[in-house]
């Protein structure tokens, strides 16, 4: 009897998200902080490529002729901001309800994207390949990271590169991204995060490797209450980011 095939999808984690698809573009609904964070996000994002590919960032649309995978893509606050800078974006989450939601959000303002219900491991056994993969707070909620990364590693072109952005296990972390977030100033629902799941910077690093990747720049993330804003940081405790590389051919 063949063994059966190994999956990164946490049902638990898709159905927690699933159930609160209607609140992703609501900027003052359950996905605030995560609007919040966006800014932040999107101009390492914007930088790193435009720096690795020779682009301009002030353009208009800089990621011209670059495709680009927004893997666990939820309601899409990523996917059309790239859009709208020129990529041809993919965007692909495991729950069906964040998919339609982010399809209606995109016909509502004129943004192309190709969103798709599908997983990692099916986009890459189809082959798929992409110039940037943006891998933004989904490690800590997949079932199985390394075949995750690796599945997703497999997808970048040679010379492509990787985000990945998530929390760090430290108890800072439990602190201020767990309990703080979520129990105490109820940012995010409860059990948003799972101390046990989230990840270290050398367990990620360990994982890129074994996937072809090699990390380039990191970066922590902190916020800042009376600014209300986070910015970059040395820190990288609680969340953080790396830019990942594949060697060129």
């Amino acid at each position: 009897m063949p063994e059966p095939r190994r999956s990164t999808i946490d049902a638990g984690e898709v159905e927690r998200f699933s159930a609160l698809a209607a609140e992703w573009w609501n900027p003052n609904g359950k996905f605030r902080p995560l609007h919040k964070f966006n800014p932040i996000r999107l101009a390492y994002i914007r930088d790193q490529v435009a720096a690795r590919f020779g682009r301009d960032p002030r353009a208009a649309r800089p990621f011209e002729g670059l495709r680009f995978l927004d893997i666990g893509c939820g309601g899409g606050l990523l996917c059309e901001p790239m859009a709208r800078l020129g990529a041809e974006v993919v965007g692909a989450d495991a729950s069906a309800t964040n998919i339609e939601v982010a399809r209606l959000h995109a016909a509502e303002v004129g943004v192309t994207v190709d969103y798709r219900a599908t997983t990692a491991e099916d986009l890459a056994d189809a082959g798929e390949k992409f110039d940037v993969i943006l891998n933004m707070e989904v490690v800590e909620h997949v079932a199985d990271i390394d075949l995750f990364v690796a599945k997703c590693g497999e997808m970048v072109k040679p010379g492509g590169i990787m985000f990945v952005a998530t929390i760090n296990r430290t108890l800072k972390a439990l602190g201020l991204a767990i309990i703080g977030a979520e129990y105490v100033l109820r940012w995010l629902p409860r059990g948003t995060h799972q101390f046990g799941k989230l990840v270290r910077p050398e367990e990620l690093e360990k994982a890129l490797a074994g996937a072809g990747l090699a990390i380039i720049d990191r970066t922590g993330v902190v916020y800042h209450p009376l600014a209300d804003r986070w910015q970059r940081s040395k820190d990288m405790d609680v969340n953080y980011m790396v830019l990942a590389e594949k060697a060129p051919v």
